[in-house]
């Protein structure tokens, strides 16, 4: 019984000075991520969002970095870590370069698209697709993916963004769904959406949408953090007085021009 009491007596105070020892070792901090930006906090570290130009941005999340619609010269990605993910939304000049993609796709990097954008591309790109339509879920590096319709609603505009070409997206970084809207106007899809936490939405005529249909649609499906980007001339003073405060929706302008 005496041996019993010395090995409990003995674990205990083994157990205090580990955890005395512990307590004194500096914890190790997270790594740094690769690229600068916006920092949103998820359950699984923080997404940083770089915008580059236009449609296109960088985001790095949990030692991934993902690339959405990356077009224009080499010049613009020299400082940005390779691609483990691309997301494409469209067969339009400003969000597909095929000459861009061939500069930045690597053997391990996988091209998230609609099955136009892999019709549109040289045989030497579309081994690297992976095709998602309309409704469709996947995984892709750990994230889930699922891609919503974009597409024009207004007569005058039909023309540009047909129903089912092209690809809107929705991530799901942790606990944290982020928006990725591509060229659309307001569409029934857009707001039914639920729990975003960050989303990135079109306002440039005649292509999208006007400031007003824009933040109507913000204010309906109240994502928390809202970016408009693929504004090119558009009024974001605006846009951000019409979406307001009272909805709880914080409007982020940055520089994408």
């Amino acid at each position: 019984m005496r041996q019993i009491r010395l090995l409990v007596a003995t674990a205990v105070a083994l157990t205090v000075w580990m955890a005395a020892c512990s307590s004194d070792e500096e914890e190790t901090p997270p790594p740094e991520a690769p690229i600068s930006g916006d920092a949103v906090s998820t359950s699984r570290g923080d997404l940083i969002i770089h915008p580059v130009n236009h449609a296109t941005f960088v985001m790095y999340w949990a030692g991934k970095t993902l690339y959405v619609d990356p077009v224009g010269e080499a010049s613009l990605y020299q400082d940005l870590p390779a691609p483990d993910v691309i997301f494409v939304t469209d067969i339009h000049g400003d969000h597909l370069s095929a000459a861009t993609l061939t500069a930045l796709v690597r053997p391990e990097t996988v091209i998230v698209a609609p099955q136009a954008v892999r019709d549109a591309l040289p045989a030497s790109l579309q081994g690297s697709v992976q095709v998602i339509a309309n409704g469709a879920k996947q995984t892709v590096a750990e994230i889930p993916i699922e891609a919503l319709p974009m597409y024009n609603l207004t007569a005058e505009r039909l023309q540009f963004h047909e129903k089912g070409r092209g690809n809107g997206y929705v991530l799901t970084f942790g606990q944290t769904r982020v928006y990725i809207a591509g060229d659309t106007e307001d569409i029934p899809e857009m707001r039914a959406l639920r729990d975003i936490g960050v989303a990135f939405i079109p306002m440039n005529l005649p292509y999208t949408m006007t400031v007003a249909q824009a933040a109507d649609a913000v204010r309906e499906f109240k994502p928390k953090v809202v970016y408009p980007y693929h504004f090119r001339g558009s009024d974001l003073a605006e846009f951000t007085r019409l979406v307001g405060t009272d909805v709880g929706v914080e409007v982020r302008v940055r520089n994408w021009y």
